[in-house]
């Protein structure tokens, strides 16, 4: 998103700045009084160490505040007391409205929620404006998207209980107690029954199946959209197992990828697929091309959108 404002610097009569740090958004905002188009995550939005609230940067009312991804990590506007330390607790949202209180916020979001703990319209108002996949189609922007059921029912081996905890708290890492509990029962079995081992089996032998035979009639690429990285690396491997030829360390070489996110201390098996922006960036390259070799990528949280 950042990039694509950088491009259009010349409408704006200056160029965007990225936020790098805490301490990078209290120097570009504090006591700014004009212009600015400023660039940073919400997470940025945190009291600093022996600071008790998030202090005022700007009382400015001409500052207008776009969110991103507006149904995710805006609200908690309540205090909680964690129930380790004693130490009362706010969301991200209420230490950002601390910062720029008399900002105008414009929330984008293709999935707004409405629930007690979190409800979209109620942070941001009404919809201003909706842009539709049937408007997106007839603009261009995308393409058709069609729905193709298929079933792949197995057991739930009871061994991945451990695998799936883990997997939860790593994507409601940034969600509050409360609603991360409400959640658990939900993501539980869904993930066991997704992520099975002998479901796996089952669905990446239809992918193949489905895969050769749309080729044998049309060339063309695939994407495989998949619940969890543990997942993503798993299906891989076994397309990778079943289709040798495919496989190839290196980026430029290889017919099928994942694309992920990912740090030094992932597990060992998600290390080959975690990539630096320019690696991936590169594999963007070679999947728009129709020539090239690279057929297939596995993604689970990156090139969803856009």
């Amino acid at each position: 998103l950042f990039a694509t404002f950088a491009r259009c610097a010349a409408l704006f009569g200056e160029a965007p700045a990225q936020v790098e740090d805490i301490d990078d958004l209290h120097a570009k905002l504090s006591g700014r009084q004009v212009g600015g188009v400023i660039f940073a995550t919400i997470q940025k939005f945190r009291p600093r160490e022996g600071e008790a609230e998030f202090p005022l940067l700007t009382d400015r009312s001409n500052v207008i505040v776009f969110v991103d991804e507006a149904h995710r990590s805006q609200y908690g506007f309540e205090a909680k007391i964690d129930p380790k330390t004693g130490a009362v607790r706010y969301g991200f949202a209420h230490h950002l409205r601390r910062a720029l209180p008399n900002a105008a916020y414009v929330g984008f979001t293709g999935t707004p929620v409405e629930l007690v703990s979190a409800n979209t319209y109620g942070v941001f108002g009404d919809q201003i404006d909706v842009y539709d996949i049937a408007q997106a189609v007839d603009d261009g922007a995308t393409v058709p998207i069609y729905y193709e059921a298929r079933v792949a029912r197995v057991e739930i081996d009871a061994a991945m209980e451990g695998v799936i905890d883990a997997e939860f708290d790593e994507i409601t890492e940034d969600v509050d107690e409360a609603d991360k509990a409400a959640a658990a029962k939900r993501w539980g079995r869904v993930e066991a029954l997704v992520g099975a081992d002998k479901r796996l089996d089952v669905v990446v032998a239809d992918i193949l199946d489905h895969f050769d035979k749309r080729q044998a009639a049309l060339d063309g690429k695939a994407m495989i959209v998949c619940m969890s990285r543990r997942i993503a690396v798993a299906v891989h491997d076994r397309i990778a197992a079943a289709r040798p030829d495919w496989r190839a360390d290196a980026d430029d070489q290889g017919a099928v990828k994942v694309v992920m996110t990912g740090a030094a201390t992932d597990p060992i098996a998600y290390q080959p697929h975690i990539r630096s922006k320019a690696r991936l960036e590169a594999l963007r390259n070679r999947y728009r091309k129709p020539e090239d070799p690279l057929k297939l990528v596995i993604v689970c949280d990156m090139w969803l959108t856009g």
